[in-house]
């Protein structure tokens, strides 16, 4: 339960804020029984060698064994598929249907369950992709196309139909898709990870809350250090100490430790109607 002095200050932060943002992580969507992506869920066996999820999730690898990437893609949708929002996810809803304009959702997850619950794709900045949409592999266009109704959508087996990759080509251009997700030898782009618009929103930034995430990559690093350098109030919501709460101690913040789906409505009913 939140302490008193902590809700009264979160209280005015609420009410004078001009803009309210919200930077989610693996931690919201861990409560919803999607497994933290480099834990040993993450692991994907390859004949006898077992490859880390920073080895899989590259262009790199994909383009050496597509197949087996895209397995592991679809391996790890069916979990995505099978999760429901939680109630750490429902009250950011809310608060957005309060705040309006006010309100955004800036998200590393890829799972989708944000857009699932009901924020809306414009207050929604999916920064690492979406595992649920596909794109073309050679950049043909920058259409994104959901990933056909064939795929399995039950993690009965890590196996799948050889054939799968001739299913999932470009409608376009008749080239491979490939997830739309950030891999780790990729970089962040406008185009499909809002990379522009998630720093102009950190430079409007008055109260910034971040849930589930630790600081391990760049851009939400880089939203932090904006919001802090123009006088912004930084709130950590996590289980546990991490970078975030250290530097929102640091610089006046708050850390509040406690599972996402019991702080979060918390948070929400702090919020003046």
């Amino acid at each position: 339960m939140i302490d008193s002095r902590i809700a009264d200050r979160l209280q005015s932060a609420f009410k004078t804020a001009g803009q309210v943002t919200v930077m989610t992580g693996a931690g919201i969507s861990a409560e919803s029984g999607i497994p933290t992506f480099r834990g040993p869920e993450g692991y994907w066996t390859v004949g006898s060698q077992s490859y880390h999820p920073q080895e899989m999730a590259t262009f790199s690898m994909f383009s050496r064994e597509p197949l087996e990437v895209w397995q592991w893609y679809c391996y790890r949708r069916s979990v995505c598929i099978s999760a429901e929002p939680n109630p750490g996810h429902l009250a950011l809803v809310e608060m957005e249907q309060v705040l309006g304009d006010r309100f955004t959702l800036i998200t590393q997850n890829v799972d989708g369950l944000h857009l699932r619950a009901g924020n809306s794709e414009q207050r929604t900045f999916q920064i690492h992709g979406n595992i649920n949409y596909m794109r073309c592999s050679v950049d043909c266009s920058s259409d994104l196309y959901p990933i056909p109704t064939f795929i399995p959508e039950r993690p009965v087996s890590k196996v799948y139909d050889l054939q799968l990759l001739e299913k999932l080509v470009c409608p376009k251009c008749g080239q491979r898709t490939r997830p739309h997700v950030l891999w780790f030898d990729e970089s962040y782009d406008e185009q499909f990870f809002r990379f522009n618009s998630s720093l102009q929103v950190a430079q409007q930034t008055d109260l910034l809350i971040i849930v589930g995430t630790s600081g391990a990559t760049n851009l939400p690093n880089h939203v932090v250090s904006v919001v802090l350098s123009n006088g912004g109030l930084v709130v950590d919501l996590n289980i546990e100490s991490n970078l975030f709460s250290d530097l929102a101690e640091q610089n006046q913040g708050i850390a509040l430790r406690g599972p996402s789906g019991e702080m979060l409505p918390e948070l929400l009913n702090l919020l003046p109607r």
